[in-house]
């Protein structure tokens, strides 16, 4: 059966149209077609935008929790089913499921519910992202520095292990041998440098290596000064990696953003939420390491102060983008899908309103809150 989403501001290439309407058909985009074009009379189901935006489905690289879930706690599909639910509310329709530095035992049952979700076409998951743990004790955050470790050539072929998505690893490249890193990009993972001390010269090792992200830039790693570039400068100056970004008010000041924005080219930079569990329930406490963490007027620290990921959501950081960095709404919902997309290998899938992508739509009203969500065109 065909549905035409009509009547909407919706993106397509560089800006929005109010002339154009969406036909989709099961779960794939099939034409964008002309308002007034016989398929949009034509079609068995219509749904009508009441002038809102249509923009493709959220994609969040970074999700440690959600609904009251975090995976490191819960390794399982229902954990994974519980975190997809609790963001899709905010307009995210794909995530790696992220988890924070642990045991190899728990990583390996980590790999292996995603690769079970994804077999069983739980809408949403497209891969892993395992934050850690080859990262630095001097930037570890809310990490345990007790799991950390570099890892041997039996957890490389475990953490590159998932064969039916994306696997994403943060570490920092002065731990990790050079070849190490190389062997995870040839394994198809794509490994990105965050919570790192390391300077200019080895961060530009790692991206000599295979490096091609950052994980939350400015957070957790060694920071731009005038005679030591650290890896904030390493990643400015990059023209070829990909930076995320926490764009909460909080992570990072709004003008160091715009600062990342002028430096990078386009598109290299996208909005993640390093969501706890928080975001999508009422809950604003959770355990991590036996140690409860709850969120403070929105801001999630650890018993030491630290920073201990966030209660962002997607929608809200695509607001926070126009509002605290002055974007357009258009070049923010980018942010949160398109260049995603085009950092985890998917942009031809996902990301964008064209014939061939899948049906995956997020719907905004004047106000920029959502009103529905389409993940492989079913609406929720």
């Amino acid at each position: 059966m065909k549905t035409v989403l009509r009547n909407g501001r919706i993106l397509v290439g560089e800006d929005f149209r109010d002339d154009v309407a969406v036909v989709i058909e099961d779960d794939r985009i099939v034409a964008v077609v002309a308002a007034d074009d016989a398929a949009v009379a034509g079609a068995e189901m219509q749904v009508d935008l009441g002038g809102g935006w249509l923009m493709p489905g959220f994609i969040d690289a970074q999700v440690n929790g959600g609904g009251g879930a975090l995976f490191n706690n819960q390794t399982d599909v229902d954990a994974l089913r519980t975190m997809v639910a609790g963001h899709r509310k905010y307009g995210t329709t794909g995530m790696l499921p992220t988890l924070i530095s642990d045991d190899v035992e728990v990583m390996a049952r980590a790999v292996q519910a995603t690769r079970e979700a994804i077999a069983a076409k739980l809408p949403g998951v497209l891969g892993i992202h395992l934050e850690g743990p080859y990262i630095a004790p001097a930037r570890k955050g809310t990490h345990d520095a007790g799991k950390f470790r570099v890892p041997d050539a039996d957890e490389v072929r475990m953490a590159t292990s998932l064969d039916n998505g994306v696997t994403l690893i943060t570490l920092a490249p002065e731990r990790v041998p050079l070849q190490t890193i190389k062997q995870m990009v040839a394994n198809c993972a794509i490994v990105a440098a965050g919570h790192t001390a390391g300077t200019y010269d080895e961060i530009r090792a790692g991206l000599d290596a295979g490096v091609t992200g950052f994980t939350h830039l400015y957070n957790a790693m060694s920071p731009l000064q005038g005679r030591d570039p650290g890896a904030v400068g390493a990643a400015l100056e990059d023209a070829d990696s990909w930076c995320g970004v926490i764009v909460d008010g909080v992570h990072v000041h709004p003008a160091s953003l715009r600062v990342a924005l002028a430096a990078k080219p386009r598109g290299k930079v996208f909005l993640v939420t390093d969501a706890m569990p928080m975001v999508g329930s009422d809950n604003p406490a959770f355990e991590l390491y036996g140690e409860v963490i709850t969120a403070v007027d929105g801001v999630v620290r650890n018993a030491a102060g630290s920073l201990a990921g966030s209660a962002l959501d997607m929608v809200t950081a695509v607001r926070n983008t126009v509002n605290l960095l002055g974007l357009p709404l258009a070049e923010a919902s980018r942010m949160a899908s398109t260049y995603p997309a085009q950092f985890l290998g998917l942009d031809d899938r996902y990301g964008h309103i064209a014939a061939g992508y899948q049906a995956d739509f997020v719907w905004l009203d004047q106000d920029m809150q959502v009103q529905a969500t389409w993940i492989s065109g079913q609406r929720d």
